[in-house]
């Protein structure tokens, strides 16, 4: 097959996919518009599409918005950085040995199957009801799949080329940046993009459970203040926001992959 073949086929899988979305999409709206309208659904649980469509204009016609967006977002970014400094770095020190990968990638994966968001009150206790607990269990749930992409990354590396490297006389430095990373940067690419959508929905959730504010503390305000149509239209909001996040964080992952 021809470069133009090629292109043209991922071009055309592209545009599948996303008409395949588009249609699951529309048919989620339309099965909750027929549950709203005609299948008799509660209002309190399912409320109609299109008053929570109304709601949705209305709150950001307002901006009401930006102090929780930019709180959640604040404290995802805050959070991320840390777990991926720090998960970048164990990762990377733990893969050096291959004893110390027998060690701790067991300890580390054990640790990664616990609901980390359980101990949100010990976070609390510590922190306080403020960002800086929101921060702390982000930072603490991102930290694993970062942690463990990167020990699998920096050991799938083909020793071959590593001892190529060596015999010819890399020191350190350009072995790292030439032969380790280059091997490595698919994979801790992917923890990194997994690190980020756990920190973010781990902030949000967590703002559901205990929070001074943030999308997910005005979510359940609304929820207790019974406003069903706008509770939905901020779940869209955050949906959309998540989404929109994710996409941009797996296209740089693309690029950064393919300009290896």
């Amino acid at each position: 097959m021809t470069a133009r073949g090629v292109v043209a086929a991922r071009r055309q899988t592209r545009w599948r996919s996303g008409l395949a979305q588009i249609v699951f999409l529309l048919a989620v709206v339309i099965l909750w518009w027929l549950a709203a309208n005609r299948w008799g659904a509660s209002p309190l649980l399912l409320p109609k599409p299109q008053l929570v469509f109304f709601e949705l204009v209305d709150i950001l016609r307002s901006g009401e918005f930006w102090p929780d967006l930019l709180l959640t977002l604040g404290e995802a970014a805050a959070a991320f950085a840390i777990s991926a400094t720090l998960g970048l770095a164990t990762g990377f020190f733990v893969s050096v040995s291959p004893a110390l990968v027998k060690v701790f990638e067991p300890l580390l994966a054990a640790v990664n199957a616990v609901p980390i968001i359980l101990f949100l009150p010990l976070y609390i206790l510590f922190f306080g009801l403020g960002a800086p607990s929101k921060i702390a269990l982000g930072a603490t749930i991102g930290f694993f799949p970062i942690a463990l992409n990167t020990i699998a990354g920096f050991s799938s590396v083909d020793r071959l080329y590593v001892r190529s490297a060596r015999s010819m006389g890399a020191s350190p430095a350009k072995l790292v940046r030439h032969v380790l990373v280059p091997g490595a940067l698919p994979i801790v690419l992917t923890g990194l993009r997994m690190g980020f959508t756990v920190t973010l929905l781990s902030i949000i959730g967590s703002e559901t459970i205990a929070s001074l504010a943030g999308l997910g503390h005005q979510i359940v305000n609304l929820a207790e203040a019974m406003e069903m149509p706008r509770m939905f239209a901020y779940i869209v909001f955050v949906i959309v926001i998540a989404a929109t996040l994710n996409a941009i964080v797996t296209r740089f992952e693309k690029r950064a992959a393919a300009r290896r």
